[in-house]
């Protein structure tokens, strides 16, 4: 069992940044690819960024690529998601997911989610 805790969320203005941390209580963090995700109020959950396990490989929305970077630290058991340049749009509860398989992250079928961490970008 693999449990999940997100950290960071917030208020932050248009144009600003926030970083949101995931962290696992798992032994080996290093076999799990590790995934973002976020639900705005009334629309479906949206993927944002995916890491391998070794954080060696990631893959982004196309909404987000440029400004949000997904990182990892295995000796720390914690996924990072660095998001700049934020906008309105980008408002949304944002959870973290794990699997040992990234092609389940990418659809939406990971075995571990958190409970997320709200973002809200507003003037």
């Amino acid at each position: 069992q693999v449990q999940l805790v997100e950290s960071g969320g917030g208020l932050v203005q248009p144009g600003g940044a926030l970083r949101l941390s995931c962290a696992a209580s798992v032994r080996t963090f290093s076999n799990y690819a590790m995934g973002w995700f976020r639900q705005a109020p009334g629309k479906e959950r949206e993927f944002v960024a995916a890491i391998t396990g070794s954080g060696e490989n990631t893959v982004y929305a196309d909404s987000v690529k440029g400004r949000f970077t997904i990182s990892k630290d295995n000796a720390k058991n914690t996924v990072f998601l660095q998001m700049n340049s934020l906008k309105s749009e980008d408002t949304a509860v944002y959870s973290c997911a794990a699997d040992r398989d990234i092609i389940r992250i990418g659809l939406r079928a990971a075995d571990y989610w958190g409970q997320g961490t709200q973002v809200t970008v507003s003037s």
